[in-house]
C-alpha cells in the first residue's frame, strides 16, 4: 500500500510541475440552519460540550463544504481537486493558470486565489483578520523517573504538574506531521496504546485511515515521544496520560502549497472530534517552486493560508502549538507560518536555557511578540522508530515539549479558555515583562502556576519577590514580612548545587555576575519558610 501510495504522491508532484495552485471559493452551502439546528450532524458530542463550556458558537464555518460542487469540479478536464475547507468554504485545486480561470464562470464558485500571489495582483486579497490575540505589544501523586527527558521536563518545570497529577489525563491532542511509523508498534508508545489512548488517525496526502502505513518519514513519531513516550524510568514525555489522535499533513518529498490546505483540513478534523491542543511542528516560507515563496511581510498572521486557519481554529477554542522554525541561521532568519498566527509559538534553547542559533525569530511582521515560549530543542530526548531513545535538534522538539506541558496545565485548570491558558504561560515566562527576537516571552516556569504541594502549609499567603529577572549581573530579594533572614542556594538545572549565601531584609543582593548565561534555581530557606524560584542569567 505505502508503494502505490508513494508512486500517486510522485506523480501529482510532477504532473503538477508548471501548473498552478489555487484555491476555488465557493457561494453557498447546502443546509446550513438545519445542520447548526442539529450540531450533532456535524459535530462530535465531545466537540459540542466543549462549545458549550467556553461559550464558543456553532456557526455556518462548520458546516461541510458542498460535496455536489466538488463533484462538479472534479468532472472538470485537467483539474485535480486536492484538499477541501469548510472553515474557508473552498477546495484546493491544480492545474494551468487557464483552466483554473474557467471554474470563475461555474455559478457557485465565489472567486479563486491563486498560490502564486503575482496572479492575483487584480483580485482582492482574502486576508482574515486574527482576533484575540493576546500577546500584542492535592491528588494521587505520580512520582517520575524522567531518566532522559529530566532536563527537557525540569527546565519549564512540568514535572510540579506531574506531582500534582495534572499528566493531561483527559486530555485530547492532535499531532499532525509528516509520518508516524511504528507507534502502533513501539514499546515506548505501549502504555498509550495499552490505555485505549491512542485513538488512529487520517493521512491526508494519501486519504487513508491508516495513518501508519506511510513509512517514509518517521519526524512525527519522535514529535509524539515527547509528549506521550513513556519508557519506564528512563523516558517520560510531558503528557503521558493525554489521549492523541495523529494527522499526517506534510508531504516530506516536496514542498508545495497544498501542504497548507492539507494542515487546516486536519484542524478542521481535529475540532470536529472535540481535540483541545493541536501540536504541529511545520512552517512554510518557501516552496519547490519559487513563485510560491512567502515573503517576511507576509508572516503578519492574517496573509497565509495555514496561519488563516491557525487564527479560526484559535476562535474555534483550540490550543495551537506551533514551532517557531529552524530558519534562525538562515537567510530567512524568522518564523515561519503559522507561527505568526494567534497560537502558542514556540522557539529553541539548549539545556542551560540558552538561545540556540537555528531557532527562527520573532517578532510578526505586525509587531506581535514572537516566540511565545522557549524549551530544549537542542539534544532534545526522543524515542526513534527502533525504540531507542537518542537526541535531536530543532524547534520541532520544544514545540510538543511545550505542548504537552500546556495540556497537562490546562487538565488543572478546566475552566480556563485556550486564549486564557495562553496567556497564564506567556506571564510565567521569564522574559515577560522585557521579550526580545530570540527569546521572545522566554522559558515558562509551569510550577509558577500551580501549588505543587512542596511548600510548607505555613507559607499560605506569604510572598517573596527576586528582581530584577532575568539579570546579568545582581539580584535582590525581597523576604516575606516574617522572615528575618534567609539561605539562599544556586541550583543549576540539573540540580548541581553552585553557590549558597545568607540574606537579611537590609542585606539582600547577591551578586551573580561569576556565573555563566543560563536557567538556575534558587532556593531560599528560613524558618519555616522554603520556596524554589527560576532565575535566568544572560
Amino acid at each position: 500500500m505505502y508503494k502505490k501510495c508513494f508512486v500517486f504522491l510522485l506523480l501529482i508532484s510532477f504532473w503538477s510541475r508548471g501548473q498552478e495552485h489555487a484555491w476555488v471559493y465557493f457561494t453557498d452551502k447546502e443546509d446550513v440552519e438545519a445542520s447548526v439546528g442539529n450540531p450533532i450532524s456535524i459535530l462530535s458530542q465531545r466537540a459540542i460540550t466543549k462549545r458549550a463550556r467556553y461559550n464558543i458558537a456553532i456557526d455556518e464555518r462548520d458546516v461541510p463544504v458542498n460535496e455536489s460542487y466538488i463533484a462538479q469540479i472534479k468532472l472538470v478536464p485537467n483539474i485535480l481537486v486536492l484538499a477541501k475547507s469548510k472553515w474557508k468554504n473552498c477546495i484546493h485545486v491544480i492545474g494551468s493558470s487557464n483552466d483554473i480561470l474557467q471554474l470563475e464562470s461555474l455559478s457557485f464558485v465565489s472567486h479563486v486565489l491563486y498560490a502564486d500571489q503575482s496572479l492575483n495582483s487584480k483580485k482582492p486579497i482574502d486576508k482574515f483578520e486574527r482576533n484575540n490575540h493576546a500577546n500584542k505589544l492535592v491528588a494521587s501523586q505520580e512520582d517520575y523517573n524522567y531518566g532522559a527527558t529530566s532536563n527537557q521536563v525540569s527546565q519549564i518545570t512540568v514535572d510540579a504538574l506531574h506531582r500534582q497529577d495534572y499528566t493531561g489525563e483527559g486530555m485530547l491532542v492532535a499531532v499532525m506531521d509528516s509520518g508516524f511509523p511504528q507507534v502502533n508498534n513501539l514499546e515506548g508508545f505501549s502504555r498509550l496504546r495499552d490505555q485505549g489512548k491512542l485513538l488512529g488517525g487520517y493521512d491526508f496526502p494519501n486519504r487513508t485511515d491508516d495513518v501508519f502505513a506511510y513509512q517514509g518519514n518517521d519526524h512525527g513519531t519522535k514529535v509524539l515521544s515527547t509528549m506521550a513516550g513513556f519508557i519506564e524510568d528512563s523516558f517520560v514525555g510531558t503528557a503521558p496520560d493525554a489521549s492523541y489522535v495523529l494527522f499526517r499533513t506534510e508531504v516530506a518529498e516536496s514542498e508545495t502549497p497544498v501542504e497548507e490546505s492539507y494542515w487546516v483540513e486536519a484542524a478542521e478534523r481535529a475540532d470536529s472530534l472535540g481535540v483541545d491542543v493541536i501540536n504541529t511542528s511545520l512552517g512554510y516560507s518557501t516552496f519547490d517552486e519559487t513563485k510560491y515563496n512567502y515573503s517576511p511581510s507576509d508572516m503578519d498572521g492574517e496573509t497565509t493560508f495555514i496561519s488563516q486557519g491557525a487564527n479560526i481554529a484559535t476562535e474555534k477554542g483550540l490550543l495551537v502549538v506551533n514551532s517557531a522554525g529552524n530558519s534562525g541561521a538562515s537567510g530567512w532568519g524568522i518564523i515561519t507560518a503559522p507561527a505568526d498566527a494567534n497560537v502558542f509559538t514556540v522557539g529553541a534553547v539548549n539545556a542551560q536555557g540558552q538561545y540556540v542559533a537555528f531557532s527562527s525569530r520573532g517578532y510578526t511582521a505586525d509587531g506581535v511578540v514572537k516566540p511565545d515560549g522557549m524549551a530544549m530543542g537542542r539534544n532534545a530526548a526522543v524515542i526513534g522508530t527502533d525504540n531507542n531513545v537518542g537526541q535531536n535538534d530543532g524547534t520541532s522538539f520544544s514545540s510538543p515539549i511545550m505542548a504537552g506541558a500546556i495540556a497537562s496545565l490546562w487538565q488543572a485548570f478546566p475552566e480556563k479558555t485556550n486564549v486564557e491558558i495562553m496567556q497564564m504561560v506567556r506571564e510565567s515566562a521569564s522574559f515577560f515583562t522585557n521579550p526580545n527576537e530570540q527569546m521572545g516571552y522566554g522559558i515558562p516556569d509551569f510550577s509558577s502556576l500551580i501549588d505543587d504541594g512542596s511548600s510548607n502549609a505555613n507559607q499560605e499567603d506569604i510572598k517573596m519577590l527576586i528582581y530584577p529577572n532575568p539579570s546579568s549581573s545582581t539580584i535582590m530579594l525581597q523576604l516575606p514580612e516574617n522572615l528575618e533572614q534567609a539561605e539562599v542556594s544556586i541550583y543549576d538545572i540539573q540540580g548541581k548545587f553552585i553557590s549558597k549565601s545568607n540574606i537579611t531584609p537590609s542585606s539582600n543582593v547577591i551578586s551573580i555576575a561569576h556565573l555563566s548565561s543560563a536557567v538556575y534555581i534558587l532556593e531560599v530557606k528560613g524558618n519555616d519558610f522554603n520556596e524554589k524560584i527560576k532565575l535566568l542569567k544572560y
